[in-house]
């Protein structure tokens, strides 16, 4: 598998293979117009740009984007930029007014105190202002974003060890799933498989227990809870979006399914790849409502993550 590198080598245990590392030794055949046309309909931006935010690889001191998030976003048709840890605000904040939405990846880095929670936190209060102005912007965690969203929002750390670093699970809704943004183009049949079949993955040891969600006001006024799951001892939030924000979050990792074969309990299930396509293709949807763009086609085609070379580190 793939990750993108901004000056990464090595992979995290359990994460995907491929990622991209400056000095531009991937060829890629690309074709293109040389006029730079915006393609919008009235209330479409039919050509987003989404931000993946990239994390410490504390071996050697660079960081990485696993591939398996780029492909993700690519599926719904959307390109993707990487954000890297340890920039200035003023970069972050021109960045921000050059994309349509920013995903914040899961991996291994502290969510109080990393590169990956800086930038993160100064994407999500730009957000937040935007949106709060009228300027749509989505944001999206998994897993470790997810975790780092619940930091964000409540300005505290929150999360329990739990048993659930190598499982595939069912969602357990909350009426709330029903007539929530995230879920409603869903068919009726991939939900029901999503309840009762082990679809989503689960690789993290710590989780946020329901009960401490709602005994804070800051998370429990700001989010709606859309599953939960259990590791048997202690019921913890899997899905949850904002619910005046286009915020949203998952415990679970649903890029793994169509584009991950490192561990044996990835499903792989026709019903498990919808789920990735259908997650993907809702937040792409989210960011078509954003019309931020870069200054110039240079500027955007030298942003793309395509000008980092992918480095294999395993199947």
């Amino acid at each position: 598998m793939r990750k993108f590198n901004a000056s990464m080598r090595m992979a995290t245990p359990g994460s995907p293979a491929l990622r991209f590392v400056t000095g531009k030794v991937l060829f890629l055949l690309v074709i293109w117009s040389n006029l730079h046309f915006p393609c919008w309909a009235a209330d479409r931006n039919d050509r987003p740009i989404i931000g993946v935010l990239s994390q410490e690889l504390v071996s050697n001191g660079s960081s990485y984007i696993a591939a398996s998030y780029v492909k993700f976003l690519e599926s719904a048709g959307a390109r993707v930029v990487p954000v890297l840890i340890n920039q200035t605000p003023e970069d972050y904040k021109k960045l921000f007014l050059s994309i349509n939405g920013i995903l914040f990846p899961g991996g291994g880095v502290n969510i109080t105190s990393s590169g990956y929670e800086r930038a993160a936190e100064i994407f999500y209060q730009l957000a937040l202002t935007a949106n709060k102005n009228g300027d749509f912007f989505p944001v999206w965690g998994t897993c470790l974003g997810f975790e780092e969203l619940t930091f964000l929002t409540s300005g505290k750390m929150l999360l329990s060890h739990t048993n659930t670093s190598a499982a595939a699970l069912p969602l357990n809704f909350t009426e709330d799933a029903k007539r929530s943004r995230m879920f409603s183009a869903f068919p009726a049949e991939l939900m029901a498989a999503l309840a009762s079949e082990p679809l989503t993955v689960n690789a993290h040891q710590f989780s946020l227990a329901t009960t401490t969600f709602y005994a804070d006001e800051s998370l429990k006024n700001f989010y709606r809870v859309l599953s939960t799951n259990t590791d048997g001892t202690t019921e913890f939030v899997s899905t949850f979006e904002a619910y005046r924000y286009p915020v949203y979050g998952t415990q679970w990792h649903p890029e793994k399914n169509a584009f991950e074969w490192t561990r044996s309990f990835i499903p792989h299930s026709p019903s498990a790849v919808k789920t990735t396509f259908y997650m993907a293709e809702f937040f792409v949807s989210e960011a078509r409502k954003s019309f931020h763009r870069f200054e110039s086609k240079e500027e955007e085609d030298k942003a793309l993550i395509y000008n980092y070379n992918p480095v294999y580190t395993g199947a």
